[in-house]
């Protein structure tokens, strides 16, 4: 049997002040090293544990750089909140780090230009501060608009913060304030997608083999059932045998001899004189009766994103500001929960503008470069929703709906209208409609499943005149025939059938 040899411990003393390193990443051994400010084997650990408490979203005491120095330390980041800025955010608290210990490492040379002990750490923690006074202000902002902006890489500062001085992003801070007088619309695109079953239920689809069951439930019911002889009303005389109502007649045959025998066999026949009495007996009883209760089902949500978005001459104004929205609170919301998010800018044949939202610095310029824009151009709604379908097929967007937001002005082929309904039947597609206009029209019903109604668009471009219609359905209400409902389709005939009808009514030519 072998024994295992014992460890060298020849090392083991002069390795054990670098075994933080073990645990810190690498981006922070240079500086974590090669540092002016006190002795190595009391820097390493103080690193690590204020990178853990940054982690853990606290702000501790440590005896590095020094007692006075680490209460200013501290008292600057409290003051500054980088601990609320750096919880559970890897990367932000590495940067963090780096930074402090960049300034830290410039005390000496603020001392050799002259500077005493105290003003030199002041000096360091004044720049500190400052440099992350303008860094958290970008935090802010972003956060004002994305929601959480998760960990910003350091080579990423300089672009985001040429950014956030366009004008581009300016409008979009102003476009976020608009999502909060519309929190439908919110809730609206979080329904989007069909990913993990959600909270909310929904009945499954009509004619489905499992979507009803049947049940039996009580109901009560009333009769009347007539009995002969029951107590009651008198009606008449009629032969019986009942003693207790044979008339007084009958009853005087018992007292004589001869009669009593006649009065025995008249009883045995059952025909003596009686009294006729007759009621109805009245009863409720439950009777069960077969119903079909429908069936739900958890409803799909949390999935990809198709946003088409219009961007006609039509939607300038009021409209053109709620469409951005749109835009920028499906980017909100992806990012949030993590979901892909792909929109097509859509204006004139052949004018279309896709955009894949993402939240690194190269996806938030195209985002604020679109909110910059204006809009302006024909309607087209044709070859976005033929990108849409084909977008579809792909394994990653299989579980995606779609959302038009639109003045509903355009109208699609009834080809491609069919080929949104095979969608739905086949691939269990959900199509939502913002409505940003007046009313509903034919091109928007025939594509959408249910439509959110922006009612007072106009004040979103400055104007405070209201909306001149009551209901956003006068279409269907006033021409319900010219919608192309399975109903409609059923009783209409193509031209050639209409034709061929008229031909066959036309009366025949005299020669």
């Amino acid at each position: 049997m072998s024994i295992a040899p014992p460890p060298a411990l020849m090392f083991e003393r002069l390795e054990a002040p670098l075994a933080p390193l073990e645990r810190l990443p690498r981006t922070l051994w240079l500086w974590s090293l090669v540092h002016s400010l006190g002795t190595l084997e009391a820097r390493l650990p103080c690193i690590e544990m204020l990178r853990g408490a940054l982690l853990a979203g606290q702000v501790p005491r440590l005896p590095w750089p020094g007692d006075a120095l680490s209460a200013a330390l501290a008292e600057v980041l409290e003051q500054l909140e980088l601990h609320r800025y750096c919880a559970a955010k890897l990367e932000l608290s590495d940067t963090v780090l780096r930074s402090l210990m960049w300034h830290l490492d410039l005390i000496v040379d603020y001392r050799d230009r002259g500077a005493d002990a105290t003003q030199a750490e002041r000096m360091a923690l004044e720049c500190f501060a400052e440099d992350w006074r303008e860094r958290t202000g970008v935090i802010d902002e972003l956060g004002e608009v994305l929601g959480d902006c998760g960990d910003i890489k350091t080579e990423h500062w300089d672009r985001l913060r040429g950014l956030l001085r366009s004008e581009g992003w300016r409008e979009a801070l102003r476009i976020r304030g608009l999502i909060e007088d519309l929190p439908g619309l919110s809730r609206m695109i979080r329904r989007l997608g069909r990913a993990v079953p959600g909270e909310e239920r929904e009945q499954l689809p009509a004619g489905g083999s499992d979507c009803e069951q049947r049940a039996s439930a009580p109901r009560c019911e009333s009769r009347s059932t007539r009995v002969p002889d029951l107590p009651g009303e008198t009606r008449g005389v009629h032969r019986a045998d009942r003693i207790a109502r044979m008339l007084p007649a009958e009853a005087l045959m018992l007292g004589h001899p001869r009669l009593r025998l006649v009065w025995h066999a008249r009883r045995a026949e059952r025909t003596l004189l009686c009294y006729e009495d007759d009621d109805r007996l009245r009863e409720t009883l439950p009777r069960p009766r077969p119903i079909r209760n429908p069936q739900t089902r958890r409803r799909l949500e949390a999935g990809p994103m198709l946003i088409c978005v219009d961007t006609s001459g039509s939607m300038n104004g009021g409209a053109e500001a709620v469409a951005k929205a749109v835009v920028l609170e499906a980017a909100r919301i992806a990012h949030a929960q993590h979901r892909a998010c792909h929109v097509f800018a859509f204006g004139g044949p052949e004018e279309i503008v896709e955009l894949e939202l993402g939240f690194d610095p190269a996806g938030l310029e195209r985002l604020v470069d679109f909110i910059g824009q204006g809009f302006h151009g024909g309607t087209d709604i044709c070859l976005p929703l033929e990108r849409s379908l084909a977008r579809l097929e792909d394994s990653g967007w299989r579980q995606a709906d779609l959302l038009i937001a639109s003045d509903g002005e355009f109208g699609a082929t009834a080809a491609l209208a069919e080929a949104v309904e095979r969608a739905k039947a086949v691939l269990g597609l959900r199509v939502q409609g913002v409505l940003i206009g007046d009313r509903e029209t034919v091109g928007l019903l025939e594509l959408v499943d249910e439509v959110f109604w922006v009612r007072d668009w106009r004040r979103f471009g400055g104007s405070k005149a209201a909306s001149p219609v009551h209901d956003k359905s006068l279409t269907a209400m006033y021409f319900p025939g010219a919608l192309r409902s399975p109903q409609n389709r059923a009783a209409t005939v193509d031209g050639k059938a209409a034709a061929r009808a008229v031909r066959r009514g036309k009366p025949e030519d005299p020669q």
